[in-house]
């Protein structure tokens, strides 16, 4: 059973009465094991599984816990546990209460959040700052949903940047129409999935016996109030205050500081033995995070005996010269490539190391940039597919119709909201079958207003004369959407293109059927080209050949990778739905792991290069000056130097000769008593 296997602590914790109970878990101390252990003698003690609910920080985490708990109780009775992160449990609980939900990654609302904020004119501006961009309101405004503590949107934005004051009102109604669309199509990101589900707990109840809460000291203000709202009968959360790495999405480490405050007879355990990490390494994360405030106490002993290697430190005249020395040492170890992980504070830092590692031909997979999910040849092609199950999918049809050549976020708006009119609420029929009784599909019901920055754009429509020559089938040639004004000859073949695309498409009903003949058109092939052409463009303009020829391969390489999951799939419904929930967790390929801090989170590996270790860089002087601390910095170093197992390198470089840069070395090597004195460095 998965309690004999645990150590004093993790037993004691893991058999405690039930209440409130929050455990202190530092790195590699067992955390899960603990909590599967926990969820063992809940079962052992007649709570059934469905009424134990599991949050987690990923879904992979959820998986793995269920996984184990299943080779001890069964795969029938562990799958019926209510497992996953906030997002998907909400999802999960939502879907059982029938209530209708087109789920979309964040980044897809943001295009339809910019398309809004497009068509308004800042008319009056402040001498002190420029209004916020669509892009970075649309982040903003998710920021105050998960960390708000009960102010307007107005308000939160006032105390944040007093500027931004005279920009409120225009704000606000964007966001107001924002929502106001989302609920017309019933579309929910991940925030919303917390928003609706507090909502829905007011009238709602689940009867839960317990809910265990890993990763508790990212929980942010939202997830909190929606923990209370569950009205948890006994509450299981496991954290480590010294890993609290999310403020910048909202978490808030008083959450976890605050427990035994906020919860009557609340009990707090310790797990002090590290089975991760040398001794050597261990000391050095503990003297450097010591310099945080201490908010529970804790002493971890060291388990492991087998390997004493002291972590080293290597310094560097140039930049890149760091970057090639440690591809060199890479090249050298005996550690396997999947046992090695390269962690970074800035993506620039990847970039160098990505290309000198390449140069040693040294394979390597990256995470914590750009998602696989999330990059235009992907989003694609699940665009075209959310568009067969939902023919009104506004988001995905933005989306797709953006890419057009002089097409953009605005007129692929437009063009939606006019197919929608022509085709009486189904675009389908608005590309197909348009009411030509219909002969301005642009107008609109807002109504102009200058303090809100609204004005009217379609005061006389366009002539569909220029598009005799296009060799247009008759039937989209009548179709009223080529009068938009602003509508160019390239624009109109794009979305004829599209149209072409969408007719193959309805043939076929097998999710890899549907991406093969999405992957196979014209349309895709120009998609393709555009993207490569782009990302093989030098600085100078030119065209790099032989980067737009990878460019090309690795494009490929992504859409069979898709091709292939679909292949598990016969229903296009789950297939997207699982592209979406999941796909921020996925990463391709073998080789060294390149990743973010925030993205090494829970994991491990023999042999760990901490990189760009210079003041500015790491700690990042220019987040903390936009609202973080040095002391979320060093709780970074800390999680980034505690992923290593066996061996610990830490580097840094002196002089950037492309920016012209000098370096200091980071603080946190002098708190670690690698670098004793200034003369040194």
């Amino acid at each position: 059973m998965p309690l004999s296997n645990l150590n004093e602590d993790q037993l004691s914790a893991a058999t405690c009465p039930t209440g409130y109970n929050l455990i202190i878990a530092s790195a590699g101390t067992g955390k899960t094991s603990t909590i599967v252990g926990r969820i063992a003698n809940l079962i052992n003690h007649g709570v059934k599984p469905e009424e134990i609910l599991l949050l987690t920080f990923t879904n992979k985490a959820a998986a793995e816990m269920v996984a184990r708990v299943a080779k001890f109780f069964g795969k029938e009775i562990a799958q019926k546990i209510m497992a996953g992160t906030f997002h998907s449990v909400s999802y999960k609980l939502l879907k059982q209460l029938n209530i209708n939900i087109t789920l979309k990654q964040p980044s897809e609302l943001k295009t339809l959040f910019k398309s809004l904020y497009e068509k308004r004119v800042f008319y009056d501006r402040s001498d002190e700052a420029n209004p916020y961009d669509g892009g970075y309101l649309y982040d903003i405004y998710s920021l105050y949903l998960n960390s708000n503590e009960g102010e307007d949107f107005a308000t939160w934005i006032k105390n944040k940047n007093e500027a931004h004051e005279i920009y409120t009102a225009i704000y606000e109604d964007v966001v107001i129409e924002f929502n106001e669309l989302k609920i017309k199509y019933g579309y929910a990101n991940f925030d919303d999935l917390l928003t609706i589900m507090l909502d829905t707990l007011k009238n709602t109840e689940f009867d839960f016996k317990e809910i265990l809460v890993d990763e508790y000291q990212d929980t942010n203000p939202l997830q909190g109030r929606l923990l209370d709202a569950f009205k948890p009968k006994s509450l299981f959360c496991v954290g480590d205050y010294d890993q609290s790495i999310y403020a910048f999405n909202g978490s808030d480490i008083g959450i976890i500081s605050t427990f035994s405050q906020r919860y009557k007879d609340a009990q707090v355990f310790t797990l002090r033995k590290n089975y991760r990490s040398t001794k050597p390494i261990l000391d050095l994360a503990t003297k450097v995070i010591e310099h945080n405030e201490r908010v529970y106490e804790k002493h971890l002993q060291v388990m492991r005996t087998d390997v004493t290697i002291a972590p080293k430190l290597l310094a560097f005249t140039e930049l890149f010269q760091q970057y090639h020395h440690i591809s060199d040492l890479i090249s050298k170890s005996s550690t396997s490539h999947n046992e090695i992980a390269i962690i970074f504070r800035n993506n620039s830092s990847a970039d160098g190391i990505e290309a000198n590692l390449r140069e040693y031909g040294i394979p390597a997979k990256r995470k914590g940039g750009m998602s696989f999910f999330d990059s235009v040849e992907i989003k694609f092609v699940l665009d075209i597919l959310v568009m067969q199950l939902s023919h009104n999918d506004m988001m995905a049809f933005i989306h797709v119709l953006e890419y057009g050549k002089g097409i953009g976020k605005a007129i692929a708006k437009d063009i939606f909201d006019a197919l929608s009119r022509l085709g009486d609420g189904d675009i389908m029929k608005g590309l197909f079958q348009p009411n030509q009784s219909i002969t301005n599909p642009f107008e609109t019901n807002r109504i102009k207003n200058i303090q809100l920055g609204l004005f009217d754009d379609f005061l006389e429509l366009g002539s569909i004369s220029k598009f005799k020559d296009c060799n247009f089938e008759e039937n989209f040639l009548s179709n009223p959407i080529l009068k938009h004004p602003k509508l160019t000859v390239d624009g109109a073949k794009y979305i004829y293109d599209f149209y072409l695309l969408i007719k193959q498409v309805r043939r076929t009903k097998v999710p890899e059927s549907m991406v093969a003949s999405i992957v196979g058109s014209m349309l895709y092939s120009k998609i393709k080209d555009m993207l490569a052409t782009k990302r093989a463009t030098q600085k100078d303009g030119k065209i790099n050949d032989i980067q737009k020829t990878k460019a090309l391969a690795k494009i490929n390489r992504k859409v069979m990778l898709l091709r292939t999951l679909s292949k598990n799939f016969q229903d296009l419904s789950k297939f997207v739905n699982s592209m979406i929930l999941g796909g921020s967790e996925m990463s391709e390929g073998e080789g060294v792991n390149l990743l973010s801090v925030h993205a090494s989170k829970g994991l491990e590996f023999k042999e760990v290069f901490v990189i760009d270790l210079m003041d500015g860089r790491f700690p990042n002087r220019k987040l903390m000056s936009k609202g973080g601390s040095l002391e979320e910095e060093r709780r970074l170093f800390y999680v980034a130097v505690t992923r290593a197992k066996d061996i610990l390198y830490l580097s840094y470089a002196k002089y950037d000769k492309i920016k012209k840069i000098d370096f200091i070395h980071s603080p946190f090597l002098k708190e670690a008593g690698l670098i004793k004195n200034e003369e040194e460095n």
